[in-house]
């Protein structure tokens, strides 16, 4: 049986505040897209996370583009961290 992208993603309450994951790491999709942006490439994020595969990142992805709302709300709400939104 092959894994899909969909089983490559967790998302459970209580682990990881409640966000998509990569499936057996508390690693969150949101996490993943914010290095992204910030000009790391998929091979820089397998080197600062040897555990993941390429599969895992491009389920990432895929998650990250089904869900785009859901990972901006992820992001807003680490960046405004404890103290509420920067302004």
């Amino acid at each position: 049986m092959a894994v899909t992208s969909i089983d490559r993603i967790s998302k459970a309450p209580g682990v990881c505040g409640g966000d998509a994951c990569i499936a057996g790491h508390r690693i969150p999709v949101w996490v993943l897209v914010g290095y992204q942006r910030t000009g790391a490439t998929d091979a820089d994020l397998l080197t600062y996370y040897p555990q993941l595969t390429e599969a895992d990142l491009a389920a990432a992805w895929e998650y990250a583009a089904a869900h785009p709302d859901e990972v901006e709300q992820a992001i807003a709400e680490n960046e405004a961290g404890d103290e509420g939104e920067v302004e």
